[in-house]
């Protein structure tokens, strides 16, 4: 008797990007295979102090290395490369990327001193990887070499767009394959997965060339110095900025680690074309006129140590800012970093100089599709199910309304969220379980051991301080020997609060002693019992709530 032959399965389980701008990480596997698309980060909300960096959860990949045949890296952000040096600690695997985008990665890896198997792709790459069979086609985003993923199943044709816009007048010339793309849609298409940042914003996202002409307008009307700021990896609109500063004939200066390792790499590998006399080095800006100088700098999100916080600040050992200088933010905020730019952008007035961002001039356009592009996609590429990737939960919800739009069923939209496991076969496809995700937390050295109660506590302690109590007891029976002593840090002066320390070593010899009687003498206990009561009371005298913390000495 023959047996029936199991039906394959295609899985898509997102890692990390679904439900948060960052942390993109998408596993596809089939059977014994695993390919990884992209492994980002995403940069601290505002609450989260301390905090460095935020990774995905990767232990999934982690507890399946030996079947990860692959890791495809769609373009060279972080938000899709971030993570590579924490993760390639824990796995092995051969690392496809563009040329521009492995020569970022190289560099990261360089600085964790990390070696892994680099092998460059390009839009007309075919690959076959386990039982994948891969190609791709160009997109237009703000970084160049950005690529979209053809990933050929048993079931079907996934369809992943990597990020991008429908940009029909590009800075580089290379626009988004639609060609390619509607090819594909006369295939057998089981999916498509596509970035859903912009699916708020109504008709197409503007031309990227649109900033070049405005750069152009404020650089010709600019007296004084010029600063402008915008993300390091954003190599289109800093190739704008080093055409227009050809035009106006000044000299360009750069400050900032990331802005100058980006500009010499891109530079080295031919994506920024920079004549030999137009870079000078930012110490020799004072011996330039004022008006024949551009600034070129990291700081576009207000990132305390960057180089235009410090400008603005007057904390930069080379520049400082004067009267009629002119500062352009070219950037839009990341959310949770409003407060930020705002602070700086007040700075700069407060110095005299004009301040240009994007509320007030068009010196920023997105990177991303727009509501009429991202029809244009699905309508091209035709795909049988729909899965929207790469935003926060409102912007999935808003992307899946557009595709029931142009016809893609109900049933076959699927908004899911961080560790799904979406599987497809024969018979059609569903949610089908979950896999562990969440965030890892990067501070410092230390990875993964920061979670939720230590930021809790220094949320507790930014607000309210911390209140310490010392007390030594016995070891026999837990009476005071010495003390409470008392320290406080962020929540009152000490000196000048006599009465409230006074009444806060009574609350706490009155319980010490009300425990004791009880027969209780265990140190963790009288810790917890402490805590509470002091906690209660401090409460009932200010209104506020500061960290308690007993220490008990036993002598």
């Amino acid at each position: 008797m023959l047996m029936k032959k199991k039906p394959k399965t295609v899985k898509i389980i997102p890692l990390g990007g679904l439900g948060e701008i960052g942390k993109n990480m998408m596993v596809i596997e089939i059977e014994k295979d695993i390919i990884l698309v992209d492994a980002g980060l995403m940069f601290p909300e505002e609450e989260m102090l301390g905090i460095d960096l935020v990774l995905p959860d990767f232990s999934y990949v982690v507890e399946n290395k030996d079947r990860l045949r692959a890791i495809i890296i769609t373009h060279g952000h972080e938000d899709h490369t971030g993570s590579l040096p924490y993760l390639l600690k824990e796995v092995s695997a051969p690392l496809y990327g563009t040329k521009l985008t492995l020569g970022l990665i190289r560099e990261k890896l360089k600085e964790h001193r990390l070696k892994t198997e680099l092998r460059e792709i390009s839009s007309k790459s075919k690959l076959k990887i386990g039982q994948f069979r891969l190609s791709f086609f160009g997109v237009c985003h703000s970084i160049p070499d950005g690529l979209g993923i053809i990933i050929e199943t048993p079931l079907g044709i996934i369809v992943h767009s990597g990020d991008f816009k429908l940009d029909q007048t590009p800075v580089d010339g290379k626009a988004t394959e639609f060609k390619k793309l509607a090819a594909i849609g006369q295939k057998k298409v089981l999916a498509l997965l596509s970035d859903s940042t912009n699916a708020e914003s109504p008709g197409y996202t503007i031309s990227e060339k649109a900033v070049g002409s405005a750069l152009l307008e404020i650089f010709e009307d600019s007296k004084q110095r010029i600063i402008i700021a915008t993300f390091a990896s954003h190599l289109h609109r800093i190739q704008q900025v080093i055409d227009v500063t050809m035009k106006v004939n000044r000299k360009l200066a750069i400050s900032g680690r990331s802005m100058l390792n980006n500009v010499r790499i891109a530079s080295e590998l031919g994506y920024l074309k920079i004549p030999n006399d137009l870079i000078i080095d930012i110490g020799e800006i004072g011996k330039y006129p004022s008006d024949k100088v551009v600034l070129l700098c990291t700081g576009s999100q207000g990132e305390p140590l960057s180089a235009l916080s410090r400008i603005s600040s007057n904390d930069h050992k080379q520049v400082k800012l004067h009267p009629g200088d002119t500062v352009i933010i070219s950037a839009s905020p990341i959310p949770g970093n409003e407060k930020s730019i705002s602070r700086i952008i007040n700075q700069i007035y407060k110095c005299g100089a004009e301040a240009y961002y994007e509320s007030i001039a068009d010196v920023h356009v997105s990177g991303h599709a727009a509501q009429e592009e991202l029809k244009l996609m699905i309508n091209l590429v035709q795909p049988e199910y729909f899965i929207p990737i790469h935003g926060e939960f409102r912007h999935l919800r808003h992307h899946a309304k557009l595709a029931k739009q142009v016809g893609i069923p109900s049933e076959n939209v699927f908004v899911g969220k961080d560790g799904d496991i979406i599987e497809f076969n024969e018979l059609g496809a569903n949610i089908s379980g979950k896999v562990s995700t969440g965030d890892v937390f990067v501070d410092g050295l230390g990875v993964g051991d920061i979670g939720d109660v230590v930021l809790r506590d220094r949320m507790l302690l930014s607000k309210d301080g911390v209140f310490i109590v010392v007390v030594a007891v016995s070891k026999q029976d837990a009476q005071i020997i010495a003390g409470p002593d008392v320290i406080s840090r962020g929540f009152i002066y000490v000196k000048e609060s006599k009465e409230l320390i006074d009444e806060s070593i009574a609350n706490v010899e009155e319980t010490l002693s009300k425990t004791t009687r009880e027969g209780v003498i265990d140190i963790l206990v009288l810790k917890s019992r402490i805590r509470k009561d002091l906690s209660k009371f401090l409460y009932n005298k200010t209104r506020r709530r500061p960290m308690v913390m007993p220490i008990i000495i036993e002598a």
